[in-house]
């Protein structure tokens, strides 16, 4: 854990040194990633920059599904050629053999200048992320904690919107339920301790609205539907800047995480596929990421590239990493099949 802590510490604390990437026509490549204000982002900062350099792109979305993925290259059918993945994702479909290792030298990135670049072989990473929550300050007083938050519904009646994942919720379950941060995933790895985290979940069921997709808690919480809401911190802080929603991020105990790279095993366009990491890879275009969207780029050398108005707004701003929790994905990579599995089976109860 500490290893994952010290490296998204260090993301904006890094050198200054830029490279280029010459882009080359290709043919059309299909890029998948999560819709909404993040795949705007990405949009703006890399797919328009490299359809004018020649290339073609389609566009599409998922919710994370690696069993989609799965299924193509089982099948000898892929038709994914790049796809934007969490990191339990990109350690579990490295394991199996669904994603291509990568090739830096034929990236022509050095691996080293990135945060995260020796957590796997098969996906290079692009943002640095935080599942966090967040309030209307119009309608609900500041909580005194996340756990207040979400799980004190007598302080704060009304509804919570939350992931439909066991992922961040299971943790967060077990520290409002006494769990030392330090113990969480030694309690977790325990039938006892997932048994415990989803009676804790118990407390709040009937009050929860569980969202799918990254745009969906923001929109619950402009509509009214919930008091808080956890999401992705780039999806709130769109709403507050483009959006103008009252919305105040709930910075305690976030779970930082990367986004990656990744390319399915098996896809006829893999050297596509290498020129547009190796051109979305680039220091100034992952800056450029960030005028649309507050999430740190990986490539170390964006960080003195970044506007500085917008570092305080990043996840690993130093204010805002106070009690920050970060999830183990090599945990997840082994353990989230079977998690995912007994949180639905709780679901459907």
């Amino acid at each position: 854990m500490k290893k994952f802590a010290t490296v998204f510490g260090a993301a904006l604390m890094a050198g200054t040194a830029m490279f280029a990437v010459q882009a080359k026509a290709a043919d059309e490549l299909t890029v998948v990633s999560w819709g909404g204000s993040y795949s705007e982002s990405q949009r703006k900062a890399f797919y328009e920059p490299f359809i004018a350099a020649g290339n073609k792109i389609t566009e599409a979305e998922y919710n994370g599904e690696i069993a989609k993925i799965r299924a193509m290259v089982e099948a000898g059918a892929v038709t994914w050629d790049v796809v934007d993945v969490d990191t339990q994702t990109a350690l579990a479909g490295c394991a199996e053999g669904t994603f291509e290792k990568i090739d830096w030298a034929k990236l022509g990135l050095d691996r080293s200048k990135f945060i995260g670049g020796d957590v796997t072989d098969c996906a290079v990473p692009n943002i640095l992320y935080s599942t966090v929550a967040a309030y209307d300050t119009t309608k609900t007083a500041a909580p005194a904690s996340l756990f207040e938050a979400i799980f004190d519904t007598a302080k704060y009646p009304g509804k919570r919107g939350l992931q439909k994942s066991p992922f961040v919720n299971m943790e967060w379950a077990l520290m409002a339920d006494g769990v030392a941060p330090a113990d969480v995933y030694k309690v977790l790895g325990t039938d006892e301790g997932v048994e415990r985290a989803l009676k804790k979940l118990d407390t709040i069921k009937k009050d929860v609205i569980w969202w799918e997709s990254g745009a969906q808690g923001p929109q619950l919480l402009a509509d009214g539907q919930v008091v808080f809401t956890t999401s992705w911190n780039g999806r709130f802080d769109t709403a507050i800047k483009a959006d103008k929603k009252p919305f105040q991020i709930i910075w305690d105990f976030q779970a930082p995480d990367w986004d990656w790279w990744a390319i399915p095993k098996g896809t006829p366009k893999l050297d596509g596929a290498y020129r547009f990491i190796a051109f979305a890879s680039d220091a100034q275009r992952m800056a450029d990421q960030t005028k649309y969207i507050a999430y740190g780029p990986a490539n170390k050398d964006s960080a003195p590239l970044v506007d500085p108005a917008i570092l305080p707004d990043l996840p690993s701003a130093p204010d805002n990493l106070k009690t920050v929790f970060y999830p183990d994905p090599q945990f997840w990579g082994d353990k989230g099949d079977e998690l995912r599995e007994r949180f639905n089976a709780w679901l459907a109860q």
